[in-house]
């Protein structure tokens, strides 16, 4: 029997479930993954009927609950502390970029929702300023995390996966699907954290996903 549940949402199109099923899976934890079409607009009425604040991701383990990404990215740090790096400044660093991706970056999130289906077909419309703004902060985040920290390996912190680079990865789906050109080092940052196979996973299961729990909004986007 699992020891809990981890309630997402459509793979296709949920940047925050994408957050907190990798770092659950980083952690090991042994849960049932139970999937929630969504509706759209925050009205998908299953999710209010189990989630305390009514979105995904959830997570109950052993009589945890815990909501918010972030906050799922924490509690499964506690069981493996090698979800943030272990030198204090680098842990500093992790926990503010992510708290930055968290909390900021609205301007990106509106006009590039994340569908995985979108192959790397940009924006019909251009880019507005503040999106441009946007892709700029985070492509430096992510060129100057890799550059102080990441020597020993090919992620944000190095050899391992950190909660940090969880944050970050509904974005580098977004830059991937929209056509995003980003710096060299931010580029190959992209591809390496798309191969991983958890990553490769998560989207496959995304492809094997209903087409009824396709949304127009997101699929009709320019």
């Amino acid at each position: 029997m699992a020891d809990g549940k981890l309630y997402i949402g459509t793979r296709r199109y949920s940047s925050w479930s994408l957050r907190g099923w990798l770092v659950v899976h980083l952690a090991g934890l042994d849960v049932e993954e139970v999937v929630i079409p969504l509706a759209g607009g925050g009205g998908t009425t299953a999710i209010k009927a189990v989630s305390p604040n009514g979105m995904v991701p959830y997570l109950e383990h052993r009589g945890a609950r815990v909501w918010e990404s972030l906050a799922i990215g924490e509690y499964c740090a506690e069981i493996t502390p090698a979800l943030w790096p272990a030198d204090r400044l680098a842990r500093a660093h992790a926990r503010s970029i992510a708290a930055e991706m968290h909390a900021g970056f609205r301007p990106l999130r509106m006009a590039m929702p994340m569908n995985l289906g979108r192959h790397g077909r940009p924006s019909a419309d251009g880019l507005a300023d503040d999106v441009k703004a946007d892709i700029a902060r985070i492509d430096a985040l992510l060129s100057e995390t890799r550059a102080a920290y990441g020597q020993g390996g090919p992620h944000l912190f190095g050899a391992e996966l950190t909660v940090a680079d969880a944050m970050f990865a509904p974005v580098i789906a977004r830059f991937l699907s929209y056509d995003v050109k980003l710096s060299t080092a931010a580029a190959d940052y992209a591809a390496l954290l798309r191969a991983h196979p958890l990553m490769v996973r998560w989207y496959d299961d995304a492809g094997r996903e209903p087409e009824a729990w396709r949304l127009e909004r997101f699929e009709t986007l320019a």
